[in-house]
């Protein structure tokens, strides 16, 4: 089942997460992964991104429900949209003398940071794509990996997209006239 990724933005009060979160469970959704701020620049307003996953029919009805929260000022589904995305795991993995220069030549190709040193275990994270994230899991995993906590996705349009749909809406406006 394809995923999908939502940005919703609301009015920063108290309840808010639970009425979303909500929203998905009594309707038999599932949230694949959720990340939540306050907008530094704004801080009445809070930025949900989600992933879930489902056909265009929940989809569609999933759009349309968060739309009806009283809390929710935009949501921005980016189903047609080229986006960056990043996602930050941090994985403790198991090591011995042996192994130790096996994973630090790992991190250092996918531009990791080593962020806690052990004994028999070293925590290290990664930042990227779920793809780059899932492709550091899966190297590791033989090296014996103790702990994984991941961050959820975060998500916005690519910028050079945003101007190329504002100035064709501006283009077809001005054609309209």
């Amino acid at each position: 089942m394809p995923t999908h990724t939502i940005a919703v933005l609301v009015e920063n009060e108290f309840g808010v997460l639970a009425r979303v979160a909500g929203l998905f469970s009594s309707r038999g959704f599932n949230i694949e992964s959720l990340t939540v701020n306050a907008d530094p620049l704004d801080p009445s307003v809070s930025r949900i991104v989600l992933v879930t996953s489902g056909d265009e029919q929940v989809l569609e009805q999933i759009n349309k429900q968060l739309n009806k929260l009283i809390s929710v000022i935009k949501v921005t589904d980016f189903k047609d949209v080229d986006t960056v995305d990043r996602e930050m795991v941090v994985v403790r993995v198991a090591v011995d003398e042996r192994t130790r220069v096996e994973l630090d030549s790992i991190v250092q190709a996918f531009r990791g940071h080593v962020i806690d040193i052990g004994p028999r275990s070293v925590a290290v994270e990664i930042t990227g794509d779920a793809e780059k994230v899932l492709a550091f899991i899966n190297l590791v995993k033989p090296l014996g990996i103790k702990e994984v906590v991941r961050s959820g996705k975060v998500a916005m349009a690519r910028s050079v997209q945003l101007r190329d749909s504002n100035h064709k809406a501006k283009r077809d406006n001005a054609e309209e006239k």
